[in-house]
Parts: C-alpha cells; structure tokens; sequence
C-alpha cells in the first residue's frame, strides 16, 4: 500500500453503500443526532412546509403523478445530492410494491427495487402467481443518498404522498416492503405490523421484510412466504 490516499480509494464504494443500506433496513438511523429528542414522548416534530405543500399539490391521476414524483422539487430526502428512482408499473396492477428508500443496486438499475433484491422479489411473485410485468413498484421516497433514512419529521409527509400514489395506481394488493413504510402507512413498526391483514387506501395489504433484508436474513424468508400467503388467502 502506498499511502492513506490509496487506502482510501481502494475501498469498493458499492460496498460501503450495500452495508449502509444494511444498517439502514436493521434501523439504525444517527450515530448522534445534532439535537436531543424525546424517543418516549412521541412528539415527532412537524414536517417543514414546503414538503406538506408538495403532498398537498400532488396531481390527480397516475400519469400526471408518476411525472410529478420524477421531477417536483422539495420531496421529502430530496436534496443532498441524492438520485431519484422513479416508480414502475401501470394501473390497475396485480399488486403494488412499496419498499423503503433505494438503495445502490436500486440506482444502478433505474428502478425502486434492482440487482438481487429485485431477482429475489420476482421469485416471491411468482411462488404467488404473479408475472413482474404485473406488479407496479415504487418507493416510500424515491431518493436515494448513502446512509440516508427517513426521520420521523419527514415519515409523515412521505406517507401522504404514498396515500396518494396507492389511490391513483388502483392495485388489487398492496405489499409493504420494510419497516418504513410499515411506520407510514400502518402507524407501527414492520415487527408489529407483520402476520396480519390490513387495509390502505381500501386495498388490501400486508407488511413484510424488505428483500435486501431476505438477502442477508435468509432465515426470515419462511416468515415472509407466511405473509404472502396471508395476502393471497381468501380471509377477510
């Protein structure tokens, strides 16, 4: 080795964003946050402004809408640096896949869920008889920075947008991948929220782990065949 300098550009930078996002899914948020915050009062601060407002401008049908999230400024984790992943999929689908925040595979294929993640959910489709043309995938936030997170002060400006996208893309099924969009849309945690039905938007929905989390989890995948089950059983 020649020198730090060296050293530090040997480091495979896929790899650090792969572990980022690993840390991520498990649910580590900060190190050390710049302010305090009462974990056990619940009182999540409100979301800045301009992010409710770009909730509340959202257009009225899909095509208008998956224009929108690919270009309107001030989305929530916008900014930064971090890339867009525009959703997938067209109305009416099967069943609708809304994951966490991409990750690096995610970016480097252009869609919500990439690389073996993505190789891994079409496996899940079809044990479930479902083609992956007939599912349309998206993100809670479709921005995608290293170690980026969504915070409490931005999870609920993220959720009124997904109400929307769930209402206008119209899926027969919707599955809740990871554990922020189970805090989104269910108001509890992927743990809590896993093993029973719910409904979103009128649409009938589960909440399982993330398949990046299956990847590194393969004990889990039992677990998450049980949910799929569930969202494809004939129970109310």
């Amino acid at each position: 080795m020649g020198g730090d300098g060296q050293i530090i550009d040997a480091v495979d930078r896929r790899a650090a964003d792969g572990l980022i996002d690993w840390w991520r899914e498990a649910g580590v948020e900060v190190a050390v946050g710049e302010q305090p915050r009462g974990w056990l009062r619940g009182d999540a601060p409100a979301a800045p402004p301009s992010v409710v407002a770009s909730a509340v401008e959202s257009p009225a049908d899909l095509i208008a809408f998956q224009s929108w999230i690919a270009t309107a400024p001030g989305l929530p984790m916008d900014g930064g640096g971090a890339v867009r992943v525009a959703p997938r999929g067209m109305e009416g689908a099967l069943v609708m896949l809304l994951a966490d925040l991409p990750g690096a595979d995610d970016v480097a294929e252009g869609q919500p869920i990439g690389g073996e993640a993505w190789a891994l959910t079409v496996r899940m489709l079809a044990a479930i008889g479902i083609a992956p043309d007939a599912a349309y995938h998206a993100s809670l936030a479709c921005f995608h920075a290293p170690g980026a997170r969504i915070g409490r002060d931005q999870l609920e400006a993220c959720a009124a947008i997904a109400r929307d996208h769930i209402r206008l893309a119209r899926p027969e099924r919707l599955i809740l991948f990871g554990d922020a969009p189970a805090r989104a849309l269910l108001g509890e945690p992927l743990a809590r929220a896993r093993g029973r039905l719910h409904k979103v938007e009128g649409v009938r929905t589960i909440a399982t782990f993330h398949p990046r989390w299956l990847l590194q989890r393969p004990s889990d995948k039992a677990l998450a065949w049980r949910d799929l089950l569930l969202l494809m059983s004939e129970n109310n």
